[in-house]
């Protein structure tokens, strides 16, 4: 996979989704920063300014996702996957549906995944530390690289291993965790206490149908 490293850039998600959608990048690639100026959260919310933070983005062709992934719940599935790399290094951070990374009850990372022909995009940004008291800083000591480097191992090395099938297993185990947090749907705050968690990766609740990708 290649990487392209920057000191400061708006985005390293609007950075790639540019370039790619001009043709001047070609997956699979990654981008990397040290800052951003301006980065994309969940509903166009702009990624809090931490003291220290991990961002990137990478790009894939939808031919190298697992043939049984909803791409509905591509975020999840990334989101799992990069959340067991930090769980082996020894931290307790878990992911709330739909596409946030959580320490406890607080939030120190998300993930976002959009479509774009032929290409899956992904970004990913994590909190190392912090200063607001709304958010938390990731529990262990390891640098970037090696987050990095763990992680596009899982990606490049372990396609056959890491199905949807098999993500989604260890996942709805964990489910229970969402129960007593909300997220945002339609301009509104919802509850996930009474949530059920279907096989492609959507929730049921009140007997609507959600996806995580919007």
């Amino acid at each position: 996979m290649q990487i392209l490293e920057f000191d400061c850039i708006e985005s390293t998600q609007i950075f790639l989704n540019e370039g790619i959608r001009k043709g001047e990048l070609k997956p699979p690639i990654m981008v990397v920063a040290k800052r951003q100026s301006g980065g994309i959260g969940s509903r166009g919310n702009l990624w809090e300014n931490v003291k220290e933070g991990l961002y990137f983005s990478f790009a894939l062709p939808m031919e190298t996702l697992p043939q049984d992934l909803p791409l509905e719940s591509t975020s999840i599935y990334m989101g799992f996957i990069f959340k067991e790399v930090l769980q082996e290094e020894g931290s307790r951070v878990w992911l709330k549906w739909p596409n946030d990374l959580y320490i406890g009850k607080q939030k120190v990372g998300g993930v976002l995944c959009a479509r774009l022909r032929d290409v899956m995009i992904c970004g990913i940004g994590l909190n190392l530390e912090v200063t607001n008291q709304g958010f938390c800083g990731l529990d262990i000591k390891i640098s970037k690289e090696k987050i990095l480097e763990s992680f596009i191992r899982r990606l490049e090395n372990d396609k056959k291993k890491s199905s949807w099938k098999q993500i989604f297993s260890k996942y709805s185990l964990e489910f229970t965790n969402n129960f007593n947090h909300t997220f945002h749907y339609n301009g509104k705050l919802i509850s996930l206490c009474n949530a059920s968690l279907c096989e492609d990766g959507a929730i049921l609740i009140e007997g609507e149908k959600i996806y995580s990708l919007r």
